[in-house]
Formats: structure tokens, sequence, C-alpha cells
């Protein structure tokens, strides 16, 4: 797999130690796959295209196993979807691969997983509540043309692989906007120091679809903020039309109660590159261990591990740190796109980003 360059190869410096991979991937058991829909041009011509969506599956265990393992999540601001998480919130269990598409796919989505886990006899129950979330990709795609179909579904799921992760244009991330720039899928990671909490690693996975260029922010300055060519939402005045999906994935033995916890940290990273969470954005969190595994059983008690909540500080930076990268990653990554209508979104100007951060004594070169 030919992958881009990411932050740290420009010099970006960001805090904490990554995993080998610097992905969710570093995180044992966990896979990812995507789904790339690129097809036409001009014109939006609904129901034909332009289309410029995908699917992204991310795998918290082996594809073909019925544990559970536990999980949490949590809303920043709920202008979104993640489908199932009324039962993760319920029995604090994740049952199903975790998904990401555009927001009018999210049906079609839920429906081939609980097909695709049927199938292979994966159900847990009688019924399934597949984890799907979304942003909205309608500036660049035929949104209401409805172009994911089940086959997409399933070529995410058979693509979902441990190492390296594609990142940028490709699977759910395909058409989306970021601070304006173009955005997608990002990816990073941290591991915990073994003398203080043990050897754990967080990885984060986003879909990254948020936020104003006037607020983007890198390594802590404002960076690319000048640049007025091909806005997006406000050269008209608007308000950002975006959102955002984190997917945290760890090996530390954690409840659910302390993986929504650590959900919520997530939070910190759109704030350190700027986002202020709008009205009508959807940042929407979630985080599964795979400490724990849980077989379909009829005996009435499991023994499971606890990490001690003294402990969870070094988790939460860990999580504070890879969201923050993550972001970065997905706008380094993604490059310029033309959609609907001939709408263009430019790839965030590494020549300028290096420019700003140098000016401000930011770049780690």
């Amino acid at each position: 797999m030919k992958l881009k360059k990411r932050a740290r190869d420009l010099g970006i410096p960001f805090e904490g130690t990554p995993g080998i991979l610097n992905a969710i991937t570093d995180v044992e058991g966990v896979s990812v796959g995507h789904s790339t829909i690129i097809s036409g041009n001009g014109k939006l011509r609904q129901g034909e295209g332009p289309i410029r969506t995908g699917v992204t599956a991310i795998f918290p265990k082996e594809k073909l196993v019925r544990d559970r393992i536990f999980a949490g999540c949590f809303s920043y601001n709920g202008n979104g979807e993640m489908t199932g998480t009324a039962w993760i919130e319920e029995s604090g269990f994740l049952e199903s691969p975790i998904m990401l598409t555009n927001s009018h796919s999210v049906g079609i989505v839920r429906d081939t997983v609980i097909e695709w886990q049927a199938k292979n006899g994966l159900l847990v129950q009688d019924w399934s509540l597949p984890v799907v979330g979304e942003t909205y990709d309608g500036y660049l795609n035929d949104i209401n043309g409805f172009h994911v179909k089940k086959e997409h579904v399933y070529e995410a799921i058979e693509n979902a692989v441990s190492g390296p992760v594609k990142e940028g244009n490709v699977g759910g991330g395909t058409g989306m906007v970021c601070h304006e720039f173009k955005g997608g899928i990002g990816t990073s990671s941290r591991k915990t120091d073994p003398k203080k909490c043990g050897k754990y690693t967080v990885g984060v996975l986003v879909q990254a679809n948020h936020g104003m260029r006037n607020e983007l922010r890198v390594a802590g300055v404002p960076v690319c903020n000048d640049i007025k060519e091909h806005l997006v939402w406000s050269k008209e005045g608007l308000h950002e039309s975006g959102s955002i999906i984190f997917v945290v994935a760890t090996d530390a033995p954690l409840l659910p109660h302390q993986l929504k916890r650590l959900a919520r940290r997530a939070a910190f990273g759109i704030a350190r590159n700027g986002s202020i969470a709008s009205n009508y954005s959807g940042d929407l969190m979630i985080a599964f261990s795979t400490a724990n595994r849980i077989p379909p059983t009829e005996k009435g008690t499991e023994q499971v591990k606890m990490l001690l909540n003294d402990h969870m500080d070094y988790l939460f930076e860990a999580t504070v740190q890879a969201s923050e990268e993550a972001i970065i990653n997905a706008l380094i990554a993604a490059e310029t796109m033309t959609g609907i209508d001939d709408k263009k979104v430019i790839a965030l100007p590494q020549d300028k980003l290096i420019k700003d951060l140098k000016r401000y004594n930011r770049l780690g070169i």
C-alpha cells in the first residue's frame, strides 16, 4: 500500500509517543477497510452524480468472532447520527463493526451489516443494532442520489485489515471538508509509559468534516487562515455545516463507564485544532477496549479486569494527543477535489502551512 505524507513528515510537533504505525491499528486486533466511490463530473444530476462518497469499516476484533467487548459513547454536539449507541449506553457492549459513511446512507450500511452478521452467524442476540456513524458530504457529492449500495458495504468489510491505514479522500471520508479545506479519514496513536500506568496503546480514527477556516490551529498557532480562495461555508457568511466522528480504541482494560470518559476526551482534539463544535456540527465519539472479551454464554457471571481510575489520566492524555494528530493527518493526506456543479475544495497547502509554522517558531524540523 502506497501511503501519503503525514503530518509528522512535515516536522509538525506533536506531544506523546505514537505506536509503530501511528494509527488505530496499533491496537492489536483492530482492522480498517474502505470502499471509495468516485464517478462523474460537472452539473449535479440527482441519482446520476457526480459521486464523491464511500464507506469505512473499523473492526475492533476478528471479523468472524461473536465475542462482545466493552464500549462507551459520547455526543459533544448532537447534530448527527451514530446508530446503535442507545444499546451501548444501556448494556455497555459493542457487538458489531463500526461503520462510517455519509449522512443519507446510514440506513443501507446498517441493514447490510445486519445481513452480513446473519449470513456469518455473528448475531449475539436474535436482532442486531450495528454502529454506523455519518458526516455530511453533500457539498461535493450527490448525497440524495443514494449511491452507496450493499456491494460497497461488503467491500469495506472485506478490505478491513490490520496494518497501515489509508487516509484522506477514502472510504466514508471521500467527500468530506475540514476547516474549509479537503478533509476525510485520519488516524493516530499513542503509547503510555509502562512505569506510570502500564503498557497500553490508544488509537484514534476520525472522519473529519468540521470547522471553519479562520478557526484552524496547528501545533497551537493559526495557520492558512488568510487564504481566501475556494472558501466553502464562510464565503457566503454561512455557519459550519459539517461534523466529525471519532473512533477511539485501546487495549487498556476499561469498563463501559471508563470508556465513556475516554470518548469525551476526544473532544479536546477538536478544540486543540480550533473548532468550536458549532450548532450544525455532529461531533460524536465512541470508544472501545479490546482487553475484556465476553463470549456468548449462559453462565451467570464473567470475570473481567479493570484499570483503576487513578491511572486514567494517562489514557486521557493519550486520547487527546492522538485525536489532535488524527485530524491533522486527515488534512495532510487529503487532496483537492472538485465535485457537484464544479464546486472545488482545495487541499491544505503544505508550503503555506510550513511557512506559517516557521513564522511562529513551531516547526520541529
